[in-house]
C-alpha cells in the first residue's frame, strides 16, 4: 500500500486529489496539510511514502518544505504540484530534493501513475520541460571539477544519458550493458556526487555543462 500525504493550502484541491487517489486499491491517503510547516510535522508523525507538495503556500512554501522533508531520516518521496510547467519555483524544488513535478491539471490517471512511479523509486522528469526551465531560469555555475573527477568515463556517459531523460533500460541498451550494471553505475554516480535522486543528477549535468539546453534527446 502506498501511503500518501496531501499538501496544499486550498481545501478543494486537496479534496479533489483525495477523491482520485482513494479510488485506487493500492493507494491510501493518510493525511493532509495546509502549509509547508504543517507538512513537515505531518511527515514526522505519519511517515508517508509519497508527499504531493504544492509550491505556492503561505508561511513556509513548498520549496522550503521539500528541503526540510527530504532532509529527514528515511524521507518520503516528494512530488511537486504546480500550475504552470514553466514555473521558476519548480526548478528550485528539484534542487531542494523533489523527485519530480506534475501539473495540477494533469489527467487523473497521470496523477495516479505519477504517485506509483515516485513511490517505486523513480523520478518524473520531462526532458523538454526541464530544458526550458534551465534555459530560462538557470544562472551559470562553476564546474564542479573535483566532483566530476571522481567519476569514471563510463559513469560520465551514464550521467549524460540520465540528463537526456533515459531510463535504466534505455541506458543499458545505449551502452550495451545489462540493466543491473546500469543500476550499479547510476547508484555510484548519485553517491559520488552526493545527490538524492535522478532529477538532481540531471540538474547537476546541466549546471556543469555536461549537456546543454537544446541538445538532442
Amino acid at each position: 500500500m502506498i501511503r500518501v500525504l496531501l499538501v496544499d493550502d486550498q481545501g478543494l484541491v486537496r479534496a479533489g486529489f483525495r477523491m482520485i487517489l482513494r479510488a485506487e486499491p493500492d493507494i491510501e491517503v493518510i493525511g493532509e496539510a495546509a502549509d509547508g510547516q504543517e507538512a513537515v510535522e505531518r511527515v514526522r508523525e505519519l511517515r508517508p511514502d509519497v508527499v504531493l507538495m504544492d509550491i505556492r503556500m503561505p508561511e513556509v512554501d513548498g520549496i522550503e518544505s521539500t528541503r526540510r522533508v527530504t532532509a529527514l531520516p528515511q524521507p518520503p518521496r516528494v512530488l511537486v504540484l504546480t500550475t504552470f510547467d514553466l514555473d521558476e519555483y519548480v526548478y528550485e524544488s528539484l534542487r531542494a530534493g523533489a523527485s519530480g513535478f506534475l501539473l495540477k491539471d494533469a489527467p487523473e490517471q497521470q496523477l495516479v501513475a505519477a504517485v506509483r512511479v515516485v513511490a517505486d523509486g523513480g523520478s518524473l522528469f520531462a526532458p523538454s520541460v526541464t530544458r526550458r526551465l534551465i534555459e530560462q531560469f538557470m544562472r551559470p555555475a562553476p564546474a564542479a571539477a573535483n566532483e566530476l573527477d571522481e567519476l569514471t568515463a563510463r559513469e560520465l556517459e551514464v550521467l549524460r544519458l540520465l540528463a537526456r531523460g533515459r531510463s535504466n533500460g534505455e541506458i543499458a541498451a545505449d551502452l550495451v550493458v545489462s540493466e543491473h550494471t546500469t543500476k550499479t553505475h547510476v547508484a555510484s554516480v548519485l553517491q559520488k556526487l552526493n545527490l538524492r535522486n535522478r532529477v538532481q543528477a540531471v540538474v547537476f549535468a546541466y549546471e556543469n555543462g555536461l549537456i546543454r539546453p537544446g541538445d538532442p534527446v
